[in-house]
């Protein structure tokens, strides 16, 4: 298919392995923007091959379909994205891994002694947790979640 007709959704599944209803849905969520040819048949630019890459990367490593749109927002529309549009989106994409990556060392270090919840179950709890004094701070895993046990 010419490139200056741009790509077939059917071309943009098989090199990319996505499902046909998979590129229409992300279209819906705004990740895509194709046009509509004089046959009113979507077609979608060659970098899109490389901007669905983009999304089942970040969503292999937990991001969210709206994390994803905002990342992507910086990349310009009118045109190919260059290798300096790429670099500047992977530097934020970067910010939120290393904030991942932390939080996931926390709690793989973390994990087998007390995990925050409050239960005042283990001995230790009574030390880190007094009263469930976490509890002031919301639901969850608050220390695995960034609060800091009271000394």
């Amino acid at each position: 298919m010419a490139a200056s007709h741009g790509l077939s959704i059917g071309y943009l599944a098989e090199r990319t392995g996505l499902a046909v209803s998979a590129i229409r849905y992300y279209e819906a969520q705004g990740l895509l923007e194709p046009w509509r040819n004089a046959g009113g048949q979507r077609r979608f630019h060659r970098a899109d091959i490389r901007r669905l890459s983009f999304v089942m990367i970040a969503q292999k490593f937990g991001f969210t379909l709206p994390e994803i749109r905002e990342q992507l927002s910086s990349l310009p529309g009118g045109r190919t994205p260059t290798k300096e549009d790429w670099s500047r989106l992977s530097e934020g994409f970067r910010t939120h891994l290393d904030a991942r990556i932390a939080t996931l060392e926390k709690l793989r270090d973390d994990l087998d002694g007390c995990i925050g919840c409050g239960c005042l179950s283990l001995p230790s709890c009574a030390l880190y947790n007094a009263g469930d004094s976490a509890a002031k701070n919301g639901q969850g895993p608050r220390f695995l979640m960034g609060d800091s046990p009271e000394t």
